[in-house]
């Protein structure tokens, strides 16, 4: 009656935003697909993962998921006007591309700062101005933080927004193993799981736990007590760590930033994004060596490291690779296309063909 338009018109498609602010409007979707089968629905929302564990009745079977992850670097270079340097990664012509390196880095620069929020982004494409895009950038962090109140009762919001303030200084530590400490002094675990359940739940933060050895599924070899945590977008947590927009502009600088953790972050999304793959991360019990990240696809496990610049040394991935019989690993760093006996290094810009192209690696198909 308002907009004057048929919803039951096939060619109307109807969205039921923010729908996690209005419980009836998750439990009535079962009634439209058992009586208006018809209708054409999305309901989309930014906070679901957080609202469906407030014992709101939810339609099961009823409704098909697809979780929407900020841009990655693919679908960044599409929303910048650069088609035919995403065709050419697509291609996995690695050749082509390392010839053009720089240009990669450059565009990978941009997103480092810029990220993949659509809003973010699209403030970016239309003003092209850096200080611009980091307001919008605040803006968010300043909404995500007035959620946090609205969603979770006072003494639950308050460990809410001590846990994410501590992210960017617990990834700018060299061990980024997550501290309860680095929250608050003498906090303990018992008292922030909920909180960081909380932001895991609402899609804000990334939680990869350590295994303890890799064996498959890696999942029955995860030890939920150690654990790393890195935020939703690279570009936020720039934002959250006050990264300057200057460092743009000194060449491979803005990699290596607080200790690489801008490029771990990075790493962490283009895996997580794929919806195809759950990253982990191992550590020694007793000794430094750590492996950034370990993911099982099919029945092959493949290691990690994210290296923030052309630095190539690797020794934790190597013993880790040797040791476990792991055929090769992979490096992701700002150094071209390279195989070695135990190790592949694959461009950081062309982290968007995990997992797939690693996969046909191994099996001789590339």
């Amino acid at each position: 009656l308002y907009t004057g338009v048929n919803a039951k018109d096939p060619n109307t498609l109807v969205v039921f935003d923010e729908i996690q602010e209005c419980p009836r409007a998750l439990t009535s979707l079962k009634s439209f697909a058992e009586r208006s089968p018809e209708t054409a629905l999305v309901a989309a929302g930014s906070l679901l993962g957080v609202a469906l564990h407030r014992g709101v009745s939810f339609p099961v079977g009823k409704v098909d998921h697809l979780l929407i992850y900020p841009l990655s670097f693919d679908e960044f270079l599409l929303a910048t006007g650069n088609n035919l340097m995403l065709d050419t990664l697509r291609r996995g012509d690695l050749a082509l591309a390392d010839s053009l390196s720089e240009r990669y880095i450059e565009q990978l620069r941009n997103y480092y700062f810029v990220g993949g929020m659509p809003e973010v982004v699209q403030t970016f494409l239309d003003t092209g101005s850096f200080s611009e895009t980091r307001k919008q950038q605040n803006r968010l962090l300043f909404d995500y933080e007035h959620d946090f109140s609205k969603y979770a009762d006072a003494a639950l919001a308050e460990k809410i927004r001590l846990v994410w303030n501590s992210a960017p200084g617990q990834l700018a530590r060299e061990n980024k193993k997550f501290v309860y400490s680095a929250v608050r002094t003498g906090a303990r675990a018992r008292g922030y799981e909920e909180a960081i359940q909380w932001l895991v739940d609402a899609g804000l933060l990334l939680r990869v736990n350590r295994i303890t050895k890799p064996g498959l599924p890696l999942s029955a070899y995860e030890d939920r007590d150690a654990f790393k945590i890195y935020l939703l977008d690279v570009g936020l947590l720039g934002a959250a760590s006050r990264l300057d927009a200057s460092v743009l502009v000194d060449g491979h600088e803005l990699f290596s930033e607080f200790k690489g953790a801008l490029t771990e972050n990075y790493v962490c999304q283009e895996l997580v994004a794929t919806g195809k793959v759950v990253p982990y991360y191992w550590s020694a019990e007793n000794s430094s060596g750590e492996v950034d990240f370990v993911y099982d696809y099919g029945r092959s496990i493949v290691a990690v490291e994210a290296k923030a610049t052309t630095n190539l040394k690797a020794k934790s991935l190597r013993l880790f690779v040797e040791r476990n019989h792991l055929g090769r690993g992979l490096r992701l760093s700002l150094s071209p296309f390279k195989e070695q006996d135990w190790v592949v290094n694959l461009p950081l810009y062309a982290a968007g063909l995990l997992p797939e192209w690693f996969a046909q690696m191994r099996k001789g198909a590339i």
